[in-house]
């Protein structure tokens, strides 16, 4: 099979940069290798459903844009292909007056990025979120929910309607260049092809290592633990309910979220985890935990932020903690109101001294390209990065 394009992971964002280049150059042969048996089994269908506005982001930074536009192109997707979602807006709350310089700040960020959003007083709150704790919040109209799994099918439909072909159960083992051409061996099968795009998500530093990527950036797994609201008391969370995140930190705090199928989740935390696929609370791979574990940078991280560390790993073994956290944003939450799901992990890159790559990132050679850093909002970003990757095949390939 002579192959022009090969893409491996078939996340969102790979599934996206497939349908973006098969309908860009519809005479390229582009084959697809997912190492499951089925289309988003990671980051996105263990995300809970959010299309994000942006309001976080550094203006002028890729996520700024990408979430920006992104989540306008999502929603025409979704409005052109039938798939369901609710753009039912969120709040963001400050729960005592101490944050609301904070609050203040993200505000104005938002706006700076061009964001339909609102300041709103504790009253103003009240009436979308009667049971939240707060002093004051910001509203933010364009945020909604959506399965990405189903958007993800969707854009593999698209694909393989275009000519595509996705592959499964062909996790990639070894890549190998020389004057003859580009070769990809996966178990069972090898695959010549002229030119690689890594989606490859948690594996996505291994797949640039075995390219020829001289890169520092290593894929650190952070475990997110997630409880589901039990039905009876679902009324307390009409829309999304989010925290003001503290800006020093990746992650935007323990939050509730009304999802697209029904339920309400709240969570997650973040505890680092010690192999790629870190789903359960104890999980080991020797060759995995040892590459993790003696990586410098998480060290120089670690020491900048070990109070927090400990903080997190605290809530996951103790749900108590895990409530306590959670009754911030609304009081009248107990333990007994919420049962574990299934927990998620980013991808999160980070540079051997320690710091964590904030922005998407790419790094590419001649005959390869890699998407080195796509946590969220990169589910939200997925129609707008792949447009991005295409533009920078034909840069790289020297193509028009």
């Amino acid at each position: 099979m002579k192959i022009n394009i090969l893409i491996v992971g078939a996340g969102i964002v790979g599934m996206s940069t497939a349908y973006h280049l098969s309908e860009k150059y519809p005479d390229k042969k582009i084959v697809v290798l997912e190492k499951e048996n089925e289309v988003a089994k990671h980051q996105t269908g263990h995300n809970s459903g959010v299309i994000h506005s942006g309001i976080y982001y550094t203006p002028g930074s890729f996520k700024a844009k990408f979430a920006r536009n992104g989540s306008n192109s999502m929603y025409e997707f979704c409005d052109m292909h039938n798939i369901k979602y609710d753009r039912c807006g969120k709040v963001i709350v400050a729960t005592d007056e101490s944050e609301l310089v904070r609050m203040n700040n993200l505000y104005q960020r938002g706006l700076e990025n061009g964001l339909d959003i609102k300041l709103l007083t504790k009253e103003e709150v009240k009436e979308i979120e009667p049971h939240v704790n707060v002093v004051g919040g910001i509203h933010v109209r364009n945020t909604g929910i959506v399965d990405y799994t189903d958007v993800t099918n969707k854009l593999k439909e698209l694909f393989i309607k275009n000519g595509g072909k996705v592959i499964f159960d062909a996790g990639v083992r070894k890549v190998f260049k020389d004057d003859q051409g580009l070769f990809i061996y996966t178990k069972n099968q090898m695959f010549k092809t002229e030119f690689l795009i890594n989606c490859a998500g948690l594996y996505s530093d291994h797949i640039a290592k075995l390219s020829g990527i001289d890169t520092d950036i290593k894929i650190i797994p952070f475990r997110g633990e997630y409880f589901v609201v039990d039905p009876e008391n679902e009324y307390l969370v009409n829309t999304l309910i989010y925290p003001v995140p503290n800006p020093e930190l990746p992650f935007l705090g323990v939050h509730f979220t009304n999802m697209i199928h029904g339920g309400v989740d709240v969570g997650p935390n973040a505890v680092l985890g010690f192999k790629k696929e870190a789903y359960g609370k104890i999980g080991f791979d020797l060759r995995e935990t040892t590459e993790i574990l003696t990586f410098s940078g998480l060290y120089k991280m670690g020491v900048k932020n070990i109070k927090e560390g400990f903080r997190e790993y605290y809530r996951s073994f103790n749900k108590r903690a895990f409530v306590k956290n959670a009754q911030k944003l609304i009081p009248e939450i107990t333990g007994d109101m919420l049962t574990p799901m299934e927990a998620g992990v980013r991808a999160q890159a980070m540079k051997s001294d320690g710091t964590l790559i904030d922005d998407f990132y790419f790094e590419s050679n001649d005959y390869s390209l890699h998407v080195l850093n796509a946590p969220s909002p990169a589910a939200t970003c997925a129609i707008e990065i792949g447009k991005e990757i295409t533009n920078r095949y034909a840069h790289v390939s020297n193509l028009n």
